[in-house]
């Protein structure tokens, strides 16, 4: 039974890392973008740098609950 729930959170880990990665490119696109206000390029890039975050964690935990499954 942990197995699948090892299965479960690693599918649902790997989601929300590709989320954050979607994320972060559309915020680092914004923050590069030459016509969007100056306010709006810092917010983007601050949130990328979240996004980042949120990416590495997601993808370190799914890496671990994959590896747990195997188990």
């Amino acid at each position: 039974m942990d197995t699948l729930k090892q299965g479960a959170n690693y599918v649902s880990e790997s989601v929300q890392g590709a989320g954050s990665t979607a994320s972060k490119e559309a915020n680092k696109d914004t923050a590069k973008d030459s016509s969007a206000s100056l306010g709006d390029r810092a917010t983007a890039a601050k949130d990328a740098a979240g996004d980042k975050m949120d990416e590495t964690k997601h993808d370190a935990s799914a890496d671990t609950n994959k590896e747990a499954a195997k188990h």
